[in-house]
């Protein structure tokens, strides 16, 4: 499938490709560094079949490594700088026989001395096919590896779509991010980076490049919302923002739909084990969607989603597998139907039982972050001797504020809009993200 893309980018080898305030390339460029560093791997001795990690975010490197690893039919782990404290952790499981660091003037290479084996593995080489190794966020507990054959994903990109300017914020090691780096691959679109993951840089990203995309989280949105970096920069270009990896918060769409009425509001869909499903909103106002596409069979099981796709992993390399007979994935989301459309109202892992009655976490999110002088609310459970759980909520505040008066100022606001056991009975202040480096509120 490799071959697909580097025919594309043949074909309009002038093309912007990648766009950064410290980089610009086009096509072609993109395309003689893929030989050159498809002709470093081969120096090297890499062979066909090796698990090989590299660490650099978007960059022509980065890039180009990523296409020579699958020209070469390598098992490619990527890892984002932001994750460095778990590089370790990650080469380790992953059984990684070869790590290069892009982070360096030059390339610079480790030879680990492991011999990578398993039958996930094993099926990859016996097919002589690329694979991709990724980890889950960690977000609810330990991270899973996620073994997928490269050349699955690749094939859902071979119809023609409209060619678009992305703004790429989710990394390499993000199954989202690799699906907008594939699609504007295939369609001779070009991707945009920002400095960095800040409101500021993004917006001033968009302005200067003219970015059509904006595929984030909601998290994101809430920060951008907050920081009002959107009224100093002219986003005029900005045709599309898609959210997805948690839940939308209602009060952060209904800002959101006020504030970009020239943009349309998408939600997304998509698990690291089954890829990334098409999907349709309702409006751009709303939390309904459709989910599905060619690749994908869904169906509704005890009010939880669950999924059939085409281009789902081949396994976890740490953990058992998780489909059925029939190869359907629990997702563990619960979702509420209206004919075709879905509601995703959260994990069921993260559901809290207060005496029998279920809370939604981010349903309680969405009515503390409208209160004067929040940043961000992540919202959680802790057990209860009486009531089996009760409602907790961490915030960040925009400026300093006494945990008594804003316990009381909380309670006031919550009164009328929550039934009381959805009141959070444990408030906590705190100076540190509520998020994870992929911009994902952290429940645990």
């Amino acid at each position: 499938m490799i071959e697909f893309f580097m025919q594309k980018m043949q074909e309009n080898p002038t093309n912007e490709a990648l766009l950064s305030s410290k980089f610009a390339l086009t096509c072609g460029e993109l395309l003689l560094l893929t030989y050159e560093f498809t002709q470093w791997l081969h120096k090297h001795n890499i062979p066909s079949g090796a698990v090989v990690s590299f660490d650099g975010d978007y960059s022509p490197e980065s890039l180009a490594l990523f296409l020579a690893l699958a020209s070469n039919d390598n098992i490619m782990v990527p890892l984002s700088n932001d994750s460095k404290h778990h590089f370790v952790e990650f080469r380790e499981i992953a059984q990684t026989e070869f790590d290069i660091s892009l982070n360096h003037h030059e390339p610079h290479l480790t030879c680990t001395g492991r011999q990578a084996g398993g039958d996930i593995y094993g099926q990859l080489r016996a097919q002589q096919t690329p694979g991709l190794v990724l980890f889950s966020s960690g977000s609810t507990g330990k991270s899973k590896a996620i073994v997928q054959d490269l050349n699955k994903l690749m094939s859902k990109f071979t119809t023609q779509r409209k060619a678009l300017r992305m703004l790429i914020f989710l990394q390499l090691d993000h199954i989202g991010g690799v699906n907008s780096l594939l699609y504007s691959l295939a369609n001779q679109g070009t991707v945009i980076v920002a400095d960095d993951r800040t409101p500021d840089s993004v917006c001033r990203a968009i302005e200067t490049y003219k970015g059509e995309v904006l595929p984030t989280s909601p998290t994101f949105l809430n920060l951008l919302l907050l920081s009002k970096a959107y009224e100093h920069y002219d986003l005029a270009s900005l045709k599309l923002i898609t959210y997805g990896t948690e839940p939308m918060q209602t009060s952060t769409l209904m800002r959101l739909n006020s504030l970009f009425p020239n943009s349309t509001l998408q939600q997304t869909y998509g698990l690291s084990e089954v890829g990334i499903l098409r999907s349709k909103s309702r409006s751009s106002g709303s939390l309904w969607m459709q989910v599905g596409g060619r690749e994908f069979i869904t169906k509704i099981v005890n009010d939880t989603l669950w999924v059939k796709s085409d281009s789902a992993m081949l396994g976890y390399l740490n953990a058992p597998t998780p489909f059925d007979a029939e190869g359907f994935l629990d997702t563990g989301d619960i979702v509420e139907q209206d004919g075709e459309w879905i509601r995703i109202l959260g994990r069921k892992s993260e559901i809290i039982n207060v005496g029998g009655l279920k809370v939604y976490p981010a349903e309680v999110e969405s009515i503390l972050l409208e209160i004067d002088n929040v940043e961000d609310v992540v919202v959680f459970q802790e057990p209860h001797p009486i009531t089996g759980s009760i409602v907790c909520a961490k915030f960040k505040l925009v400026a300093e504020e006494s945990k008594r008066d804003f316990k009381a100022k909380t309670f006031t606001f919550c009164k009328d809009k929550l039934a009381s056991y959805k009141i959070p009975t444990k408030i906590e202040i705190t100076l540190d993200n509520t998020y994870n480096e992929r911009f994902k509120r952290m429940r645990r």
